[in-house]
């Protein structure tokens, strides 16, 4: 009790509670539906009860669907919500077939012969300073779900499908950090894991029975290969020699009861499989992104179901492996079959194995399947698209700059180092600010710009940290692009509203690119089709890019699949990205696909950033290389401005018309702060500003009242912090000065953040909110389909 149900591990079904206390829950639910008044629909209902006494009491309950009905429909097969939009428009339960089993009515409540654990997945390494005691505020980013014979084995599946980072800070990072209370089953059914663990030598003595007992228990090869010191590899040879291969069971919500036509499969062992596929259909295995994380959500949940329908259009059978519950590629009717599995290598290993696909597609699952091409490859199954060699001479430094060197494309200097001294000797010689990060990071993860040695010696360890000038005061691009690994479509060259630094999934992001001139559009596209073509891409590709003030163009890095910025083209433009990535996948060639010519659209879109700092108090809401959004929204508008103020106030950051704006800006961008604090004053905005930012506003005839810093008031004297927090201030614009995270600008941006006044951190941004707030005007709501309808008429 206590911990947020979205961030606590849930089972199904529940497995420690006698019958008879079962049952009392069931009566307790349907009184307190009937109680409130639920006519129709689904509900969830939390409750309480006391292992000690058995005193029960409701939490609380929600008269609709909630977080909870999105795992209850996967770990049951038992689709809530499809069944409650029946119900609203009049269907009575026993009015509506079972799906899955296509002979038993709704009215029959779904019984399990399996068993079903769900993990929350967190992201704490990414708000360092944030309180990570779990409670009442929900923290975790995502979550997985395995489904097994046992718990033991449901519960390993979903532990190891976490993916989690190098140094992920995490609650239950390994086996052995069991939370403190947890029940005596679940006590006892861990510790039989780690006896068994303890058990495992050398693995040529294991025979048949010793690895059904293991793999029973949920112990992957990889787990097992770790305790007995060898390599995964030689781990399942021993055991296929052995003759030990994973079964696969279907989902069916009636336990086997009536026959069932689902196809929905788990995997088991040391039982009887259900009959492998038939058919005469070629056949592609599309592997999913895994959990949603930062920098790997959703967008690639969108890219995955499209890839499945135009492969099911296509003429082939599509498989989809994922582990992700919230996902509409891990519902039963999205594709042909679904394997609910970990994406590692023995689970898809084995599913390739029994599907025989014609390719496995893994371009559109984000870094998680690119992590498993080559063993794919190796292991003899084809993969459609592009090939590894070309995601790997994208994602391997020393090889990308010999290929942008080779066609006389430029890229920030840069250099890899093993050592600390090595990183300060190349930041000397690049010359600073620098970007330090580990090489093949996602998300930004545990990137750092940095000034000075110090800096860059604070970095913590890797085995290769790569080191790029960091081009200062440069536009950041971004470019959508479909190639067939000759000639290069490119759909969209977006511009990011803040300036290089801020990891483009943090940045709000226009389409068209509002500071390009004609000559930089076709010189980034130029740009685009050389390295389409030199990298060998077939299907999508996504180019970042820096364009500094002196008009030279930078290449920041390319990834040779599906990017976060997939779905905010397809729909801002109109062009369906996925099925023409598919096709070129298939052989087809960029002339064939009937696409539009290339031209920015007419409209303006905008993809704004939602930030999660309010769940993690103590982390400074600063934006900076290391990714932190755990989602996006988008808006669309005639106008720049008026895209601008409708995706920030669908993120959950209205910018204010009238009252008050508090501006602190490090010193050297002062000058740069004098046109938007002009404008603010010219809005009728009253300006409060820190001693140094208000000298510099009032030296250029601007309006403004001087207010204390933290470090600068005396006893009783009201500060910018007593202004926010009085509720004084309708708007932030706070520029970072120094790492120091307790520094007054973190004070300052906790504040604003506690008090829910909108807070920018970059001059950019700051720019871009006050054009909105000037200029943003309503507008005649349309459609998503009437508008590009209307743009291509008029095309």
């Amino acid at each position: 009790m206590g911990v947020h149900t979205g961030d606590s591990v849930t089972v199904a079904p529940q497995m420690t509670l006698p019958d008879e206390a079962y049952q009392e829950l069931r009566d307790a639910a349907i009184s307190v539906i009937r109680a409130v008044g639920v006519d129709t629909g689904g509900s969830n209902i939390q409750f309480a009860r006391s292992r000690e006494t058995g005193e029960v009491r409701v939490i609380e309950m929600n008269p609709r669907v909630s977080r909870s009905s999105a795992l209850a429909s996967k770990a049951t097969g038992y689709p809530i919500a499809k069944v409650a939009a029946r119900l609203a428009v009049g269907y009575t339960l026993d009015e509506i077939p079972n799906d899955l089993t296509g002979t038993t009515p709704a009215s029959f409540e779904p019984t399990l012969d399996y068993v079903v654990v769900k993990f929350p997945r967190f992201a704490f390494e990414k708000f360092p300073g944030a309180d990570r005691t779990l409670g009442t505020q929900m923290k975790s980013v995502g979550e997985t779900m395995g489904i097994g014979r046992t718990f033991a084995e449901a519960y390993l599946k979903a532990f190891r499908s976490r993916e989690l980072d190098a140094g992920a800070a995490t609650p239950w990072q390994t086996l052995a950090e069991m939370p403190e209370d947890v029940h005596p089953f679940f006590q006892r059914e861990l510790e039989r894991i780690h006896a068994a663990i303890a058990t495992i030598g050398d693995v040529e003595s294991l025979v048949a029975g010793d690895w059904l007992r293991l793999k029973r228990l949920g112990l992957s090869d990889a787990q097992i290969a770790t305790a007995a010191g060898t390599t995964e590899t030689a781990v399942r040879q021993r055991r296929r020699d052995c003759g030990v291969r994973p079964a696969y069971r279907r989902v069916d919500s009636c336990a086997g009861e009536v026959e069932a036509n689902s196809n929905y499969y788990y995997s088991t062992w040391g039982e009887a499989d259900e009959a492998p596929p038939t058919g005469t259909k070629p056949r592609v295995v599309i592997l999913g992104s895994g959990p949603n994380r930062i920098g790997q959500g959703i967008e690639f949940d969108y890219c995955c179901v499209h890839a499945v329908t135009t492969y099911r259009e296509l003429g082939f059978e599509a498989v989809m492996v994922n582990c992700n519950p919230e996902t509409v590629s891990t519902d039963y009717d999205t594709s042909d079959r679904l394997y609910f599995e970990p994406l590692d290598t023995e689970s898809v290993l084995a599913i390739c194995e029994r599907e025989k696909p014609d390719g496995v597609v893994i371009q559109f699952g984000g870094q998680t399947p690119l992590k498993l091409a080559r063993v794919i490859e190796d292991a003899g199954w084809k993969i459609l698209g592009t090939p590894f060699d070309a995601v790997d001479l994208a994602e391997d430094r020393e090889r990308f700059a010999g290929l942008l060197k080779a066609h006389g494309l430029r890229s920030p200097e840069w250099g890899i180092a093993a050592t600390p001294d090595e990183t300060v000797e190349i930041a000397e010689r690049i010359g600073y600010p620098v970007l330090v990060r580990p090489s093949y990071v996602l998300g930004g993860r545990a990137m750092r710009v940095c000034y000075t040695a110090e800096e860059v010696r604070e970095m913590p360890p890797f085995e290769r940290i790569l080191v790029d000038r960091f081009v200062e005061h440069a536009v950041e691009v971004d470019v959508d692009a479909l190639c067939d690994g000759v000639d290069t479509y490119v759909a969209a060259v977006m511009q990011h509203v803040e300036e290089a630094g801020v990891h483009s999934g943090d940045s709000a992001c226009v389409l068209p690119a509002p500071s390009l001139s004609f000559a930089q559009s076709q010189e980034i596209a130029h740009v685009v089709r050389v390295l389409g073509r030199a990298l060998g891409v077939v299907g999508l590709l996504n180019v970042q890019l820096a364009v500094t003030g002196d008009g030279d163009v930078y290449i920041l890095e390319a990834n040779p699949r599906a990017s976060r910025t997939v779905p905010f083209v397809s729909k801002a433009t109109g062009l369906e990205l996925v099925r023409a990535a598919c096709r070129l996948a298939l052989g087809a060639r960029i002339a064939e696909l009937g696409l539009p010519q290339e031209r920015p659209p007419r409209q303006w879109s905008v993809k704004a950033a939602v930030l999660p700092f309010a769940r993690f108090p103590g982390s400074d809401p600063v934006l900076g290389p290391e990714m932190r959004s755990t989602g996006e929204v988008m808006a669309s508008a005639a106008e720049l401005s008026t895209a601008l103020d409708k995706a920030e106030r669908a993120a959950g950051r209205r910018l204010p018309r009238s009252g008050s704006v508090f501006i602190s800006i490090r010193e050297p961008d002062h000058q740069q702060a004098v046109p938007i604090a002009a404008t603010l004053v010219g809005l009728g905005f009253e300006l409060y500003a820190t001693e140094g930012t208000a000298a510099t506003l009032a030296a250029a005839g601007i309006a403004v009242e001087p207010v204390r810093k933290l470090s600068e008031a005396t006893d009783g004297e009201p500060t910018v912090v007593d202004l926010i927090r009085r509720g004084r201030c309708d708007l932030v614009i706070n520029t970072p000065e120094g790492r120091d995270a307790r520094s007054d600008g973190y004070a300052i941006r906790e504040a604003a953040l506690t008090r829910r006044v909108p807070c920018i951190t970059t001059l950019s941004g700051a720019a871009a909110a006050v054009h909105a707030i000037a200029s943003a005007r309503a507008e005649q709501a349309v459609s998503l389909q009437d508008r590009i309808d209307a743009e291509r008429r008029s095309a």
